[in-house]
Formats: C-alpha cells, structure tokens, sequence
C-alpha cells in the first residue's frame, strides 16, 4: 500500500466515521473511533481503487450484509471498487457500530450519570432519576433506530424525520433490564400513522415481516390512511423475532383502552 492509498484511506474514515487510527502497517490501516468500540481494517484489493474492508465478527458484519448495495465477501469481509463505496461502507458500519450490539446501553448509562449530576435537587432524587431515565433512554433508542434503519421508515422507506417515531414491540415498561429497552431489534422505526397502529397493537408483523391487521382497521380505512395491500418490514434480523413475539402475543382485535 502505497503513501497515497494511505491517504485515501484515512480521509475516507475520517470523513466517514472513523476518525482515529488504531493501528498502520505496510499493507493495512486500522481506524476506529471515539463514538463506539469497532474496530475497521482496510487494505488494498486487486486492481487500483479496490479496497477490502474487514469489520469485527458478528452483528455488524451480518447487519452490514444485508444492505444491497453491499459487496460481500463473505464472513467479515467487503469490497469498494472505488473511494466512493468505501465511503458508503464506512458510513453504513460507523451507523450500526453506534447501534451494536451494546452500544446504546454505554451511551445510555453515561447520559443519565451526567444529567443526574447536574440536577438542583428541587424534586426528590427517585423521581428525577424516572425522568431523567426515560427521556434520555428514548432520545438514544430513536438515535439508535435512526441509525441502524438509515433514517427511513422500517416499512415504507420514507425519510423525513419529523414523520418517523421509534416504536417498541416489547413496551419500555414491560422490559426487565434498559438494555433490553435500548435493544434496536426491540422495535422499528415507523411513520407516524403506522407507529401509532402498532403501538396500540393494531397492526402487527409475522416473521416473515409481513404485517397483518385487527379487524378494526377495515380494507376501507387502510385505503383511507395510503396503506396499500402486502405491506412489509423491509428486513428482518433473527435478532428482531422474539421481541416480534412478544407483541403479536398482545395482538389485539379491539383498542386498548
């Protein structure tokens, strides 16, 4: 790897979230970054431009496979034919870094610890701690799902954020830990309409991410609201399922009150 191609490479991290350099060697860069603990090797392909980029075991090289445009080697490893899908890849695995496998949990706890510190002591401790909890858990749970659904929609792809709510399959309150809370797979990111017809347990999805609806929410109403026939999760992790579970269990043919 020449000097040049070094420079490519750390410009690209850089500009794509991994602005530190773990480690260099004649024939890779590793970078990293102080917004999560991954870890992105890179070195030179076959042919000029082409670069190999190989990523820590597990959720993230799955998740990362997923994506279309994504060059998979197989296992943890991908390619860019250029410095432009270097970029991409880049950016698409600083995203799911930051949401994988607990990165939510660390940022969660750090946050809350902060704003308790700084609090006057006006309200009794227990319940500023509840309130402080929950704001701050939600605020990380929707940067979580914003970053690993690529801040769009989990069903229609849409990417206007003011439309697009974090919801939960498995309720904040029914969680038994805050990692399960702050889990990305405990939930999608969904426009406000479907939000609001999952959160009530509505609308549901099987396994195979098609969603299914209570009777309540008739052909003619579904036509009303632009939900058109076969609508679906865009993709599903097996992580995804046993929180899917869990609200089909509370599936309901009538409202909650």
């Amino acid at each position: 790897m020449n000097s040049l191609e070094r420079s490519l490479i750390l410009k690209a991290g850089y500009d794509h979230g991994w602005e530190v350099v773990a480690d260099e060697a004649p024939e890779q860069v590793v970078l990293a970054s102080a917004l999560h603990g991954a870890r992105a090797r890179i070195t030179a392909g076959t042919g000029a431009g082409v670069w190999v980029l190989t990523l820590p075991p597990g959720a993230i090289s799955r998740e990362l496979g997923r994506a279309e445009s994504a060059r998979h080697l197989g296992g943890e490893r991908f390619t860019a034919v250029n410095d432009a899908e270097l970029g991409q890849l880049l950016t698409r695995a600083a995203r799911l870094a930051r949401t994988l496998p607990d990165e939510p949990s660390a940022r969660f706890a750090k946050a809350v610890a902060k704003e308790l510190a700084a609090t006057n002591g006006t309200t009794s401790a227990t319940e500023v701690e509840r309130i402080v909890r929950q704001r701050v858990g939600q605020n990380i749970y929707r940067e979580s799902l914003m970053d690993y659904w690529g801040g769009a929609c989990s069903v229609t792809g849409i990417a206007l954020p003011a439309l697009l709510r974090a919801s939960h399959a498995k309720g904040w309150a029914e969680c038994a830990t805050d990692a399960e809370r702050l889990n990305v797979f405990n939930g999608f990111l969904l426009c406000a309409h479907l939000d609001a017809l999952f959160d009530r347990h509505l609308m549901t999805f099987d396994d195979a991410g098609l969603a299914h609806f209570s009777s309540l929410i008739t052909p003619e109403l579904r036509e009303a609201l632009g939900i058109g026939p076969q609508l679906r999760i865009r993709w599903l992790a097996p992580d995804h399922l046993p929180f899917l579970h869990v609200h089909r269990a509370s599936f309901t043919e009538r409202p909650k009150a």
